[in-house]
């Protein structure tokens, strides 16, 4: 039995930090354990340009703690108007490590997004080319499309023609939540990768809706059947370099998730490893979660793999986590797996 596991200082591919209040209370819970993020930049206004992305990255790094090794890795929020010139420029200077891309409405302040993907296609044609990342919010808005339908259908109607039309686009499949997105990556060797979160390793759309709904079960895009868990599960601890963890952690204030028409999000920063080390010794894969929360990422972005360390340990006691993590404006939920976890950072 392993009651110790020392793996190089993992990464997050898909973090939210909001801005103002929230990001100076949420940013230390990734910053103790993480040592980069993809940073998403649907705030309002959106981060649509280099100069936004710069004064975001500036408000980020003087909200860290005092002493905290932590770097945010910048995006760019892709709209119909964006201007490849101007994003072409922000990855030449290393301020933006990819392009994010949210079609229209999908989830959380998406409504600057995109409509008519022909639109972008300058854009995605200059990514291509200087090899800067897509990111991609991977459902249709389509009110006809079942809300459980919708990443199948978007790999069909929007990825798969998207890359077909744009030879050399590097793709990221954001937060996958379906067995079709994971065949599709596996179907796919080259130019394409996939984040999975926290969540949806541990939850099903029971979780949500079996005795009550939970509104801190609730995000975007939803959990789905257990079948599909299983196969993230399948992926994230196959050691598969395609996949890779984007905590997707969103925090909303209680306030706001618990009410007629809550947010979708879950909060993963504070307890995500301790529940990966949990979920990848139960399916007897631990040597492969360094893969998966440490190696892939990089590999996939390009970037050197973090020279720190991060030991998880095991104790015969279950570790007490935060129930919530309190701002200037309110509590936070942090999320609950329903279950003991005995593993916490050392």
């Amino acid at each position: 039995m392993t009651n110790s596991l020392t793996i190089a200082r993992p990464d997050d591919w898909h973090l939210h930090l909001r801005d103002g209040a929230m990001l100076g209370a949420v940013l230390p819970e990734t910053a103790r354990d993480f040592a980069r993020a993809i940073i998403m930049p649907n705030l309002v206004p959106p981060v649509i340009t280099g100069v936004q992305a710069a004064a975001y990255r500036d408000r980020i790094l003087a909200a860290l703690p005092e002493g905290a090794d932590f770097t945010p890795l910048m995006t760019l929020y892709l709209t119909e108007d964006t201007d490849p010139a101007d994003v072409a420029a922000a990855h030449a200077s290393g301020l933006i490590t990819s392009v994010k891309l949210y079609p229209a409405g999908a989830t959380t302040n998406s409504a600057s997004g995109v409509s008519n993907f022909d639109n972008v296609r300058g854009v995605l044609e200059k990514m291509a080319e200087i090899g800067l990342p897509l990111c991609m919010h991977g459902e249709v808005t389509d009110h006809d499309i079942d809300i459980f339908d919708r990443e199948a259908v978007f790999i069909d109607r929007v990825l798969d023609p998207i890359r077909r039309a744009t030879p050399g686009l590097r793709v990221v499949m954001e937060h996958i939540t379906t067995a079709n997105g994971v065949e599709y990556v596996k179907s796919n060797p080259t130019d394409l990768g996939a984040t999975i979160t926290t969540h949806h390793l541990i939850i099903n759309r029971n979780h949500i809706l079996v005795g009550g709904i939970k509104p801190h079960y609730y995000c975007l895009p939803v959990a789905k059947r257990e079948e599909h868990r299983l196969a993230l599960r399948a992926a994230a601890t196959s050691g598969d370099a395609r996949f890779f963890l984007g905590t997707d952690s969103a925090p909303h204030l209680d306030g706001a998730k618990e009410q007629a028409c809550g947010c979708a999000g879950c909060f993963t920063a504070t307890n995500t490893m301790p529940l990966l080390a949990h979920v990848f010794e139960e399916d007897g894969a631990l040597d492969k979660l360094e893969s998966f929360a440490s190696l892939n990422g990089p590999a996939f972005y390009g970037l050197p793999v973090n020279d720190t360390k991060l030991t998880l340990r095991k104790s015969a006691t279950a570790t007490e986590f935060p129930a919530k993590i309190d701002t200037p404006d309110g509590p936070v939920t942090v999320f609950d797996p329903g279950y003991p976890i005995y593993w916490s950072v050392a």
